[in-house]
């Protein structure tokens, strides 16, 4: 497998009050926190994390940084009548 780049897709889950992020590109890659900025953070840690579990630090299929894309949705309604 080889990393150019890693797109996180990130919902929030109204119910449970977090933003769920995961990932194609780098499989296990699924995390959550409270806030978009700490979901960011904590990313950064698992992608780290995943790299090293996966062995690819250890070769030559990644560089040594690498973009990620964070793509968010976040759903509200507007009430059109009382």
């Amino acid at each position: 497998m080889q990393l150019h780049s890693i797109i996180v897709k990130a919902r929030l889950d109204t119910d449970a009050g977090v933003w769920v992020a995961s990932s194609d590109d780098l499989p296990g890659l699924v995390t959550e926190a409270e806030t978009l900025e700490l979901l960011e953070k904590k990313l950064h840690d698992v992608i780290i994390d995943l790299v090293e579990m996966n062995g690819l630090d250890d070769s030559n299929q990644v560089p040594d940084e690498i973009p990620l894309f964070i793509m968010h949705e976040q759903v509200s309604r507007v009430r059109l009548r009382a």
